[in-house]
């Protein structure tokens, strides 16, 4: 049985920087290639939240990519997009939230997002899966590896939500709220040889220490594929998939 096509909103919150998109494009870019590598059919469209938030509430689901500004900054277009989101959980529509997105639904639906007291996370992380969610399949990790770049991170769950990644330097990795928001602080999206350069840009600003542990977490193994059918899988309310 062939499965139906899905549409998903892709609701960007930043650019790529100009002198890096000819090598590692934008990041719509880089989600789509995650979300159509993990299911072919899904439909995708683009929405940048700096600028509009979409009109109608046209998408099965909508995905908030990471942003290099923090969720408590004083910028009209979060506001905005907040409201946004407000619209869709009232419909009932699945919301994926990335880094970025992943703290301003934590820090606009009931918990709280500040600096992280071990300061920027980089490199690979990799995070304990503190509970199965059907999504997972039939067999769910116990870790997913995942690229990580933030300074900023969840201090509080939002109302109703359940934690189902953790990590030493990230200890609210991931969360869910029911079956309708899903988040996770890394980034499923990235691929190494962008996170090198984002270490490369930032090297005097992260430090010798974080800047060379950063790089030299490169060597280890991600799991951005079996992250990427987790979204779909969860964004279809499937657990088909292993």
């Amino acid at each position: 049985m062939v499965a139906q096509a899905i549409r998903v909103g892709i609701l960007r919150t930043d650019a790529v920087r100009d002198e890096f998109q000819a090598a590692h494009g934008d990041y719509v870019d880089m989600f789509r290639d995650l979300l159509l590598d993990a299911d072919e059919t899904l439909e995708i469209a683009e929405y940048d939240a700096r600028v509009s938030v979409p009109e109608a509430l046209d998408c099965d689901a909508y995905l908030i990519t990471g942003s290099r500004h923090s969720v408590y900054d004083d910028l009209p277009w979060i506001a905005d997009l907040v409201d946004f989101l407000h619209r869709v959980r009232a419909a009932g529509t699945k919301i994926v939230g990335v880094c970025f997105g992943h703290q301003l639904i934590a820090h606009f639906f009931g918990g709280e997002v500040g600096p992280a007291g071990a300061g920027w996370a980089v490199g690979v992380h990799t995070s304990s899966i503190t509970s199965a969610q059907p999504w997972m399949g039939a067999a769910p990790r116990d870790a997913i590896a995942l690229l990580s770049s933030h300074k900023d991170q969840v201090l509080t769950l939002p109302d109703d939500a359940e934690l189902y990644a953790t990590n030493d330097f990230c200890p609210l990795a991931g969360f869910v709220v029911g079956d309708q928001i899903m988040t996770i602080q890394g980034h499923p999206e990235f691929a190494k040889s962008y996170s090198k350069a984002l270490m490369d840009f930032r090297e005097e600003i992260l430090g010798p220490e974080t800047y060379a542990a950063g790089v030299a977490s490169l060597a280890e193994e991600i799991h951005p594929e079996t992250f990427g059918r987790w979204i779909v899988d969860f964004m279809r309310g499937s657990s088909s998939h292993g």
